[in-house]
């Protein structure tokens, strides 16, 4: 995830596709899914980064901003990368699927990206920001520092316990803002005694 240095919150994303380096960031279409599909599963045969089905993808593409360089003006643009920010709440959200291609590197399309997702948390009104990184010096540039997993039980309930590599994973919590002090998610996996059982037979009717 080769990304550039933060800017200031002053200079918005929210304007038209402001340039860094060549590229220009915009919110993801459902025709960038196909795109997003292809760079995102390209890295998670090794872990970089989770695998995401394309009907995954495309529930969530409102999700996603890209990062594209421009062919002719502004008539059109070149599929750099992409990049996500998921919320769980006013208390937290994630930067998660950022990645851009091989080729795109040296054009700002990262440091782009994540500038920009930030900003959307800022505009949501989100005090925390996390991620998962194999990086992590890099994204201390950022505002980010490492904390522990646990902290951040909302991630561990999306993901986490359903990840093949849930007891080797060797990616590193980092959160931007305070902690957060609660959870909206819980465990997928439900004991059998804690299910509530149907009931069975007929119903007596009443006299």
């Amino acid at each position: 995830m080769p990304i550039t240095p933060l800017m200031t919150v002053s200079e918005s994303t929210s304007s038209s596709r402001p340039r860094v380096g060549g590229a220009t960031v915009r919110k993801a279409k459902l025709p960038d899914a196909v795109d997003i599909f292809d760079l995102v599963n390209s890295l998670s045969g090794d872990g970089t980064l989770l695998r995401r089905n394309y009907a995954e993808i495309c529930e969530n593409i409102r999700d996603f901003a890209v990062a594209e360089s421009p062919i002719d003006g502004d008539s059109g643009g070149v599929f750099l990368g992409c990049g996500a920010l998921h919320l769980y709440g006013p208390h937290l959200a994630e930067v998660r699927s950022i990645v851009v291609k091989p080729e795109a590197k040296g054009q700002g399309a990262g440091g782009r990206l994540l500038r920009a997702l930030l900003e959307e948390a800022e505009e949501q009104k989100v005090t925390a920001v996390c991620l998962f990184t194999r990086i992590p010096d890099f994204f201390f540039h950022f505002g980010f520092r490492a904390v522990d997993r646990t902290t951040l039980p909302d991630k561990i309930y999306k993901d986490c316990q359903t990840c093949p590599r849930l007891y080797a994973c060797d990616e590193v919590a980092m959160v931007r803002g305070p902690l957060p002090k609660i959870a909206v998610l819980g465990p997928s996996r439900i004991a059998q005694t804690e299910l509530v059982k149907l009931q069975t037979g007929v119903i007596p009717q009443a006299e």
